[in-house]
């Protein structure tokens, strides 16, 4: 499948380019991988490169919420073009008192993933994955694969359908 100048095989023909976290979790139908220049993996760069609209580049953050003494985390899947309103939608959603982006080190380690390629497939079980509505209008996006070097191209009913995922407005309007 051809997306602005990249081709996607489908997941179980090139499984080495997910992330070990996110392979236990792909299913074959709705999901398609493509290699990339891993220094190009950031989404600006990524969409300018490739010739792939903002519109259909959906990030995935990792959010640390905080109430008394609990620590949690969770997952937000936005598209490029919206920020997610994690100071307010998120936060009261989530029922934080305090929430920022998780850092990087602790993003990482906690997912298993590769910073700048953090996919919404393959979190922990226990992790909130909140999905913008914007996202799931789109018939598919491209998000992480895990890895910096690939991404993956994934119907939007696949991310609708994860198991701790939650279509919600998590964006400013």
């Amino acid at each position: 499948m051809q997306v602005g100048k990249l081709t996607f095989v489908p997941v179980a023909d090139a499984t080495d380019l997910v992330a070990g976290p996110a392979r236990q979790h792909l299913v074959d139908d709705g999901l398609w991988v493509s290699a990339i220049d891993p220094d190009l993996a950031d989404t600006a760069a990524f969409c300018e490169h490739y010739d792939i609209s903002l519109d259909i580049s959906a990030n995935c953050v990792v959010v640390e919420a905080k109430r008394a003494e609990r620590t949690w985390y969770a997952a937000c899947v936005v598209l490029a073009t919206t920020r997610a309103d994690v100071n307010g939608i998120v936060r009261k959603h989530l029922g934080a008192r305090k929430i920022s982006f998780a850092p990087m080190d602790t993003a990482v380690t906690l997912t298993g993933m590769e910073y700048g390629g953090i996919t919404p497939i393959g979190l922990p079980a226990d992790w909130p994955v909140l999905i913008d509505q914007s996202v799931t209008d789109q018939q598919h996006v491209i998000v992480g694969s895990g890895i910096r070097g690939s991404k993956l191209l994934v119907s939007t009913d696949v991310l609708a359908a994860l198991p701790n995922g939650e279509v919600l407005a998590i964006t400013k309007t």
